[in-house]
């Protein structure tokens, strides 16, 4: 996890000036590791630094606080209500439109005491563009140094139905995926899209899975059998890191011999995996839902689509 300028960005628009409470850094055991924020306004807050007093605490002095920065230290012991045992560096920054249009889009290095930027961290900013390297959220010499958060992983979801509804409800706030949302008309969209969402509506959305990365993962579930049925197939042709189709295995056994029909071989047709989630949860879409976020985030399934891009 890195610095989530866009997050910050759209709470600074919605809410005026913001103040950001990020983790610096840990000794001993923490509820959060370094690197975890919270946005904190007037009347709300989005994001964790692990809950409990030490985040209560943490968000009411974010709403006074009048200095553009600071670095605090805090134990986690009774005092806070807290058995963690560990210690914690708190770096809070208050934000406005300006400082966020002023920060670096790929790492951003800043001092909480204004202090002149070290040889070291002058280095490792050298490192990071020019050779492209990520480093973890640190703090290195006084400096609080973060990269710039980007999705690891791009999802694309065919559908916006009360499936394809719940499964961005379920999993828009993960921060490493890029999901683009696709169906046919801007109707068929609920009218608050998270704004991590990119909806597209297209009146022939299998034209353009040509457009899909071809590592992207993929998710179908539209309200067409048939149109279902052409997304794989064009995925099949395509390329991907995973596909899961929604459907029974009468569903699934149909569209067997239709993809084989169309040239495609049982090993590329076994690539796509349906049905998808847990059938044991029930049908509920927040329970579809809820099972195939977790069928996304097994790190089992990591390893398998490590295992497909590499073949």
């Amino acid at each position: 996890m890195g610095f989530d300028l866009e997050a910050l960005r759209e709470a600074v628009n919605t809410h005026g000036k913001v103040t950001r409470v990020v983790i610096a850094a840990i000794k001993g055991s923490s509820p959060r590791e370094v690197g975890a924020a919270m946005l904190v306004w007037q009347g709300g807050q989005s994001g964790t630094i692990g809950g409990g007093t030490l985040e209560y605490q943490a968000a009411e002095t974010a709403r006074t606080q009048t200095v553009p920065s600071r670095l605090t230290q805090h134990a986690l012991g009774p005092d806070l209500g807290q058995c963690c045992g560990g210690a914690v560096s708190l770096l809070t920054e208050v934000y406005d439109l300006d400082a966020v249009n002023a920060l670096d889009d790929t790492i951003i290095a800043r001092s909480a005491s204004g202090a002149e930027m070290p040889l070291s961290v002058k280095r490792l900013m050298a490192q990071v563009r020019g050779q492209g390297t990520v480093p973890q959220p640190h703090l290195l010499d006084g400096w609080m140094v973060e990269p710039v958060h980007k999705p690891t992983r791009k999802l694309w979801i065919w559908g916006a139905g009360h499936v394809g509804r719940a499964l961005v409800d379920v999993l828009s706030p993960l921060p490493e995926l890029a999901i683009t949302w696709v169906d046919t008309g801007p109707e068929r969209f609920p009218g608050d899209i998270p704004a991590s969402v990119t909806a597209v509506p297209a009146a022939k959305p299998a034209e353009l899975v040509r457009h899909a990365p071809r590592d992207a993962e993929h998710l179908v579930l539209t309200y067409s059998h048939n149109l279902d049925l052409e997304l794989c197939n064009r995925l099949l042709t395509h390329g991907f890191g995973f596909a899961g189709l929604i459907g029974s295995a009468t569903k699934w056994a149909r569209f067997r011999s239709r993809l084989a029909a169309l040239g495609h071989s049982p090993e590329r047709i076994s690539r796509i995996t349906c049905p998808i989630g847990d059938p044991g949860l029930g049908k509920h879409p927040q329970m579809i839902a809820v099972g195939v976020a977790a069928q996304l985030l097994r790190p089992a399934r990591q390893n398998e689509l490590k295992k497909d891009l590499s073949a």
